[in-house]
């Protein structure tokens, strides 16, 4: 496999309503984990809309990840100005994210005109890709449930996790990492 959509819950899917939110450092640690198997695997482009939260986070990984792997990173949001209201912080990042990614380019010129906007970057990605990795839980999929519906009708499309116990891992390994943990 050698492209990989991701995606995930938008913040206030996961009760983050603040761009400095101390657990988005356990979920970037998870997803670094994680993302870092699949580049080793031979995964060279992640691929993502560029949504609030979990793709957002994940391209910062991925420009992390380019000072030690050879891998790319494409936005492909499905219209131009999709970050219009956002919090300011968040649309900082977005615009930094935009400029760093090795390829950007929105599917639909202009603003928002519908939903079918959404419905053809969920197709566009499931086609464009080889497999994609979910922060979700299947139970509760959330805004992820359309991209995810469209995977599922792809053959032989495989469809990754990063559960909410990963999470749990990812933070109990981290903690671990820390001398203090064991005093």
């Amino acid at each position: 496999m050698k492209t990989l959509a991701v995606t995930g819950y938008k913040p206030m899917e996961m009760n983050i309503f603040k761009h400095d939110d101390g657990r988005i450092q356990f979920i970037k640690y998870a997803l670094k984990k994680r993302l870092t198997q699949f580049i080793e695997e031979g995964v060279e482009w992640v691929i993502v809309s560029g949504q609030m939260g979990v793709e957002l986070w994940t391209a910062e990984v991925v420009l992390e990840l380019k000072e030690i792997y050879d891998i790319n990173l494409g936005m492909i949001p499905p219209f131009e100005n999709q970050d219009n209201r956002w919090p300011e912080p968040i649309q900082f990042l977005y615009q930094d994210i935009m400029v760093q990614a090795d390829f950007y380019k929105p599917l639909y010129k202009g603003d928002y005109k519908g939903p079918f906007q959404f419905k053809a970057m969920n197709k566009w990605l499931v086609e464009k890709t080889e497999g994609s990795l979910f922060l979700m839980d299947e139970e509760f999929p959330g805004s992820n449930r359309f991209l995810y519906k469209e995977a599922k009708k792809k053959d032989n499309y495989p469809i990754y996790f990063l559960t909410p116990a990963d999470l749990e891992d990812a933070v109990l390994e981290w903690q671990m990492s820390d001398p203090r943990y064991w005093e």
